[in-house]
């Protein structure tokens, strides 16, 4: 059964996809992406929610599914248009982005924060990469979707070596790393730097990044070998 919540979050990514083609045009493409997004949106959480001991969405999650609609707005608009509503789409992409160093908070002030939700905003953020990497890849070339495939070929290699699921610490570094990928993205795509500058900043947030999980993957791998080895 759905949860109230995520069924209103569903109707509020439609609501902000009406005003979006109201604003700036929205064409069936858009539509569907749009749509499609936000209905896989509402299956994750639903799936989560009956996964977990929480029964309903805390005022932390209520923020990320507010982020989630805008970032369901940018791909639709990124499908639709192939990234031309540059304005729309930036100012849409700054916004989540800034919302992102709300909802953290909201939750330890609630003291409602929970895994579900630190998931919901750990995949909001993922995906939110991935489609400016789409965007910054058509002008800059194929190599920036390095930036948003990242995580996802992480995920996977999860799978075949399940040693790299192993919860890492917190790390300011990481959150930081993560936080610049995005800024660097939103700036490469609004074109306000020359080409030679958007090139140099965006291979400098791809070195960031693959120094970033490169740490965390050797700290896993020392942390396998230790568990792996005989007493």
């Amino acid at each position: 059964m759905i949860n109230p919540g995520v069924f209103l979050g569903v109707l509020v990514q439609l609501a902000l996809l009406g005003t979006l083609d109201a604003v700036a045009g929205l064409g069936p493409l858009g539509w569907l992406a749009g749509a499609a997004y936000g209905l896989a949106v509402g299956g994750f959480l639903t799936y989560g929610l009956n996964r977990s001991t929480a029964r309903s969405l805390g005022p932390a999650d209520a923020v990320t599914l507010a982020r989630s609609g805008l970032v369901g707005c940018v791909t639709a608009l990124v499908v639709d248009t192939a990234g031309r509503e540059i304005v729309a789409m930036v100012v849409l992409a700054s916004v989540a982005l800034a919302l992102d160093a709300v909802d953290g908070q909201v939750a330890r002030r609630t003291g409602t924060a929970s895994p579900l939700g630190a998931r919901f905003d750990m995949e909001v953020d993922a995906y939110l990469i991935l489609i400016l990497s789409v965007v910054v890849a058509q002008v800059l070339g194929p190599w920036v979707l390095t930036i948003g495939a990242m995580r996802y070929v992480f995920v996977v290699a999860g799978r075949l070596w399940p040693w790299l699921n192993t919860p890492l610490p917190p790390s300011m570094a990481r959150k930081t790393v993560a936080a610049v990928q995005g800024i660097v993205l939103v700036v490469a795509a609004s074109a306000i730097l020359p080409l030679w500058a958007g090139f140099m900043v965006t291979l400098g947030a791809l070195a960031l990044l693959a120094w970033s999980f490169g740490r965390d993957t050797w700290w896993l791998l020392e942390q396998h070998a230790f568990t792996a080895a005989p007493a």
